[in-house]
């Protein structure tokens, strides 16, 4: 074993977070996790895991869930996508491979929503098998212990970053778990790193040359579109209100939404685009942030019935339709 990876394992053993999927890591554990982890913190996503798990023991359980059910157990997760196609892979998985997720990452590659880092990471972690899983985290840790300042967006430098791993690679599932740990923990993103609570300082030329928090290259930041949108909270006489679901493809795909269009239209304007409504009443502004869209929602309470449109009550809303949140967050009032 390398010096790096001798102090890197010691130091997970001491320091590593104890994670529901780590505790039992088995490949659909370790699967479900990582697809939940896509882009959510690992706070967020511990009760999210242990309801699914709940609901789905095991991936052939899941596998004969409908996307209704998984959407509302996904709700407040984001990145609905995400949803649908770890619903799809458990399909494949068990029409494949018998309900047995391969250990192969060629083999995991194939399933639908699995990528490079998902698949190196299922193989590594709940297969032991000789992978690195690059993201975010290695890709700094990389950076500072070389002190080069590479572009984390580019393939070349996960490549790089792969290789550099790979020389020192030991027990590859405790090896990738606490390179994850130590780019979460202490080789921090943003602001100093902690190098002082560091196993690699030793190892790091950017410590060395006293400014580790100049690596890696600082991200360009991404252009949000703002889009202006109002949002009809529209009642039948029963109090009942009106929700469809949304395309099965783009942003939200196949969940369910209030009536809504761009702009920001006058209460008169109101009248004459939705003839069949009536008694508009203007709640407020709400805002909500996308990865790469904000919405500037304007919101209304109308009467009338919207063809198109499925009528259910307020109270059932939440608890079996997979409304997100950007619209959810618009039915407090009347909870």
């Amino acid at each position: 074993m390398s010096g790096l990876s001798v102090a890197l394992l010691d130091w997970y053993e001491k320091n590593r977070r104890h994670l529901p999927w780590r505790e039992d890591p088995k490949p659909y554990y370790v699967f479900l996790s990582e697809i939940m982890l896509q882009q959510t913190r690992v706070d967020t996503v511990v009760p999210y895991f242990e309801r699914f798990i709940a609901s789905y023991p095991d991936i052939v359980s899941l596998a004969k869930a409908n996307e209704e059910e998984v959407y509302l157990l996904w709700q407040g997760l984001g990145y609905y996508s995400r949803a649908r196609n770890l619903l799809k892979a458990a399909k494949a998985v068990v029409e494949s491979y018998g309900g047995e997720l391969p250990k192969e990452k060629e083999k995991l590659l194939s399933l639908p929503g699995i990528g490079p880092y998902v698949s190196s990471a299922i193989s590594a972690i709940a297969f032991d098998q000789n992978e690195v899983a690059v993201d975010g985290n290695l890709l700094r840790v990389y950076s500072r212990l070389n002190a080069d300042k590479i572009d984390v967006s580019s393939a070349k430098s996960k490549q790089k970053c792969e290789i550099y791993y790979k020389k020192h690679l030991e027990s590859p599932s405790r090896y990738n778990q606490a390179l994850m740990d130590l780019g979460e923990l202490v080789c921090l993103p943003h602001g100093v790193p902690l190098c002082d609570k560091c196993p690699l300082a030793s190892f790091c030329k950017a410590k060395r040359l006293g400014h580790p928090e100049d690596y890696p290259l600082a991200k360009r930041k991404s252009v949000v579109r703002k889009v202006d949108l109002h949002v009809l909270l529209t009642f039948d006489t029963r109090g009942n209100i009106a929700v469809r679901t949304r395309p099965d493809d783009g942003l939200l795909a196949s969940l369910y939404e209030f009536p809504n269009a761009e702009g920001h239209p006058s209460i008169c304007e109101l009248g004459i685009a939705y003839p069949t409504l009536a008694e508009f009443r203007y709640l407020g502004q709400a805002k909500h942030r996308f990865s790469h869209i904000e919405w500037n929602m304007r919101v209304y309470e109308a009467k009338g019935i919207l063809p198109g449109y499925e009528y259910v009550p307020v109270t059932e809303l939440k608890k079996r339709y997979s409304l997100p949140t950007a619209f959810a967050k618009l039915l407090d009032p009347f909870s």
